[in-house]
């Protein structure tokens, strides 16, 4: 793969985690804030005895071109690193087409991601959480991502290396297998984080935390869709379409 398709998958990796990131943004506007603001209101009722702090962003603002921002960047900046890796997968993890490759590599990137963590380390609305604790809650977190990236790169060598004896089903199941061994070690071993308040009301948490996969879902579903069909487009274009059709044979 020569620098200028390198070039042109990074622009439209771009352009895709955009797209997936407008979606996102979507899911995260309708499911994930209401979600926020009833937090925020248990957080200030609990809070009433306090000195009010002056907002400097208000919450309107927050939830409206501060989401957007923050999730269009964020889509943009993941759409260009997920296209790196889409280059350096392709024709690596199998013979599968430019677009079967980016919905494997999403669906994959997503499972290593996020849910992986996600269900050790799951996200928290305002008012969850010791304040004392970020630093260690956020190195927890990023540990175990960083631990599930690498098991399943592992995985996948693993399966590739086992293939030609036991053949492509059978490895890929005892990779799997492999992956969910060593992530559930890492689940029992790792420490436990639960700070959850007593009467903190146990729907809100639980779309919270619905809302924030979904927009996770979302987003990674979309980039795979819209890169797998941009890519599919450059690295196999389809042929011209004849000027006309056939002319037919005068009768003799």
């Amino acid at each position: 793969m020569n620098s200028a398709t390198v070039r042109n998958l990074l622009v439209r990796g771009m352009l895709a985690g955009l797209g997936a990131g407008v979606l996102a943004l979507v899911v995260a506007y309708f499911l994930g804030e209401p979600s926020v603001d009833k937090a925020i209101g248990f957080e200030e009722a609990h809070a009433s005895g306090h000195e009010h702090e002056v907002e400097l962003v208000s919450r309107s603002l927050q939830s409206t071109a501060g989401l957007a921002t923050g999730v269009l960047i964020y889509g943009v900046a993941f759409g260009g690193i997920a296209a790196l890796a889409y280059c350096f997968a392709l024709g690596r993890v199998g013979r599968f087409s430019p677009r079967a490759t980016a919905l494997l590599l999403s669906g994959g990137a997503l499972l290593a991601v996020y849910v992986v963590p996600f269900l050790k380390y799951p996200a928290n609305p305002p008012a969850v959480g010791d304040p004392d604790t970020i630093g260690k809650r956020t190195t927890l977190y990023f540990l175990m991502m960083v631990l599930s990236v690498l098991l399943a790169v592992a995985a996948t060598i693993l399966g590739k290396r086992l293939a030609p004896r036991l053949g492509t089903w059978y490895a890929t199941v005892a990779a799997v297998a492999a992956f969910a061994v060593v992530i559930g070690l890492a689940y029992a071993f790792l420490p436990v984080v639960n700070e959850v308040p007593a009467d903190f009301p146990a729907a809100v948490l639980w779309r919270f935390r619905i809302s924030a996969l979904a927009m996770q879902a979302t987003l990674w579903a979309g980039f795979g869709l819209l890169f797998g069909e941009l890519a599919e487009r450059l690295l196999n274009p389809r042929p011209a379409a004849a000027a006309s059709a056939p002319a037919v044979a005068a009768p003799s």
